[in-house]
């Protein structure tokens, strides 16, 4: 399965069982031979896939490196992607090189912000290992790194030029990080695609997931091609992320994954819309089966007055103003400005 994303800088995205072994090939149609390639991978993913890759791309001609950094959303941060850029700065790195990143989310978005970064911007490919990053965080260019105040409160939009989703990484993937990623899958249905809904409710897509990534992808595709920057439609990606974002924080992003604090963020949102009447009686509770079928976490300990506080610098925040993305009923979402003292009213907090 192949599809383009037609974004100011088109690319295009594989979605193919051992694609991976490709990496080197795939390479050569977009960069020129004896290019410099630095693959950024973590100390839980190199292991398993960095030889091959970096094989690969050696068979090809290119010049290649290696920067593998600890495993975890806490080395999602400025002083790790620094440490990138002293790699790349010591091994002689121009702009006609280029970065792979090989691995989760987490290796995605830091590698590709320091691609946009580094030298005012530098080429890249994504090559997602993890359900979330194939489904989500590998397609439309959204880079970034963690700050203590927040979730990816640093980053550039900056497209990748070739994404590589092959399924059979999945095959490698710790069960509880394959429901992370169903997370997301969850939420494609809740904002877009009710058939994608009932196809994740309704049947094991663990067994054959190549059809629901290319559903979730071929989503997120439409939408950033209508909505590059993140201004309008493409918030719609956002459906608990609000929450999710918050919850991540309040756990000093250990603990609860991304995936698991976006489930409780989605459930939380839609129970909050069906009591103010905008969204259809009955769409949290099938929310809430989704989550529990796919070992998702249903609710947190954490009280929603101090879920609304940690919000504060949420990235759809416009001065005093937050926009929300709420649901009408599975597969039709929308955006809502509330001002806080509005949120905390509809989420039913008293001042």
């Amino acid at each position: 399965m192949q599809m383009t994303v037609s974004t100011s800088h088109p690319y295009q995205i594989l979605i193919e069982r051992g694609c991976l072994a490709s990496l080197g090939a795939r390479a050569a149609e977009l960069f020129r031979p004896g290019s410099r390639a630095m693959l950024v991978s973590d100390s839980n993913v190199f292991p398993l896939y960095g030889g091959a890759a970096e094989q690969s791309l050696s068979n090809r001609g290119f010049s290649c490196f290696s920067f593998v950094f600890p495993a975890g959303e806490s080395e999602k941060r400025l002083s790790t992607v620094e440490k990138l850029y002293a790699a790349l700065a010591e091994n002689g790195f121009t702009r006609s090189d280029f970065i792979v990143a090989l691995g989760g989310g987490v290796t995605g978005d830091m590698a590709c912000f320091a691609a946009a970064t580094f030298l005012r911007g530098i080429r890249f490919i994504q090559a997602p290992t993890s359900l979330l990053a194939q489904i989500d965080s590998s397609v439309g260019g959204k880079t970034g790194v963690d700050l203590p105040q927040g979730k990816n409160l640093v980053g550039a939009f900056h497209q990748p030029a070739l994404v590589l989703i092959d399924p059979d990484t999945l095959a490698t993937l710790p069960p509880r990080y394959f429901s992370d990623g169903m997370g997301e899958a969850i939420k494609y249905g809740c904002i877009k695609s009710r058939p994608l809904f009932d196809r994740i409710a309704g049947t094991d897509v663990r067994e054959h997931p190549e059809e629901m990534i290319f559903q979730c992808v071929d989503i997120k595709r439409k939408v950033v091609e209508q909505d590059e920057f993140d201004t309008g439609e493409r918030m719609l990606l956002n459906f608990g992320h609000t929450f999710g974002h918050a919850l991540e924080k309040l756990h000093d992003f250990q603990g609860l994954s991304h995936g698991e604090a976006v489930g409780i963020g989605m459930a939380m949102m839609a129970g909050f819309g069906e009591k103010a009447g905008v969204t259809a009686p009955g769409t949290a509770a099938e929310i809430l089966k989704a989550l529990k079928k796919y070992n998702l976490p249903l609710r947190d300990k954490i009280q929603t007055e101090e879920i609304l506080a940690a919000t504060a610098l949420d990235k759809k925040s416009e001065g005093s103003v937050i926009r929300v993305i709420l649901l009408k009923e599975i597969g039709s979402s929308f955006l809502r400005p509330f001002t806080r003292p509005e949120l905390a009213a509809f989420c039913g907090v008293k001042p």
